[in-house]
């Protein structure tokens, strides 16, 4: 089991207690991203740089992650590749894709960035706040638990 995060984007706090939680269950950590990253210096935290461009990272992460892995990322169409190949996603809000869902959100997020590229639609995202640190801390708490047990979420 490994957890990798889409990194580029995470929140930093995300990204620390991602941290803690792989320190405190042993569990490797792999940042990817395209840009150098400062990140904690232990053993079970490693980072891959990527080149520039568009959905790198995501193409990286897709290939490497494997089904008992946790990928942390707010990229739903990253999300969607790695529900399919069996994997378990999580957003930074604390919210888990799943084959139920994950279909749906990518529909509506096609739709927001269709209604953005028409300028019929404007912004983005609600800003990030403490309330989605604490789902995302609840959220990987249950997961990780589950997940070194060997349950499936």
């Amino acid at each position: 089991m490994k957890i990798w995060i889409d990194a580029d984007a995470c929140p930093r706090v995300i990204k620390e207690m991602v941290y803690r939680a792989s320190q405190r269950l042993k569990v490797p950590v792999c940042l990817v991203a395209n840009s150098d990253l400062s990140r904690a210096h232990t053993s079970l935290i490693t980072s891959v740089r990527v080149a520039s461009g568009f959905d790198v990272a995501d193409d990286y992460i897709a290939e490497h992650a494997s089904a008992s892995d946790l990928v942390i990322t707010a990229d739903i169409p990253l999300a969607a590749r790695v529900v399919e190949k069996g994997g378990v996603a999580l957003d930074p809000r604390g919210e888990l894709y799943t084959e139920e869902n994950v279909g749906e959100r990518l529909s509506m997020r096609n739709l927001m960035q269709d209604l953005r590229n028409d300028g019929l639609l404007v912004g983005g995202p609600a800003q990030f706040g403490l309330a989605d640190r604490q789902r995302f801390a609840s959220a990987l708490d249950r997961l990780l638990t589950r997940m070194v047990r060997g349950d499936r979420p």
